[in-house]
C-alpha cells in the first residue's frame, strides 16, 4: 500500500506530464482520506488557482491555514488564493496576518 507521501509524489509526477487536471484529481482523493494532510492541500490551493477553480484553492488555502497557524506562507497562500478569487478584504486580512507572523 502506498504512502501518503508516495501518493503526493506521484500527483506531482502527472503534474509535470502535464496533466495538471488529473494530479489536482489525484490530491483531492487523498485528502478526502488524509484530511489533515497540510502540504497536499497546500498543493491543492496552487494547483485548483492554476486551473481557475478559485473557491476550491481558497478552501484548500484556508485548510492549510487551519493545520499550520503559525506558518506565514500559509497565509502568504491564503492570501494569493483569496486575491485571485476576488476576495480582496479577504486577503488583505490574510496578507497582514503573514506579515504580523514574520514580524
Amino acid at each position: 500500500m502506498s504512502t501518503r507521501d508516495d501518493r503526493y509524489a506521484e500527483a506531482e509526477r502527472v503534474k509535470n506530464t502535464g496533466d495538471l487536471a488529473g494530479a489536482v484529481s489525484a490530491l483531492e482523493q487523498l485528502v478526502a482520506e488524509e484530511p489533515d494532510f497540510a502540504l497536499a492541500h497546500s498543493a491543492l490551493a496552487a494547483w485548483c488557482t492554476r486551473l481557475e477553480r478559485h473557491q476550491d484553492a481558497v478552501r484548500h488555502a484556508r485548510r492549510v491555514v487551519e493545520l499550520e497557524p503559525r506558518d506565514p506562507f500559509s497565509y502568504t497562500a491564503l492570501s494569493v488564493a483569496c486575491m485571485r478569487a476576488g476576495m480582496i478584504p479577504e486577503a488583505e486580512d490574510a496578507l497582514a496576518r503573514s506579515r504580523m507572523l514574520q514580524g
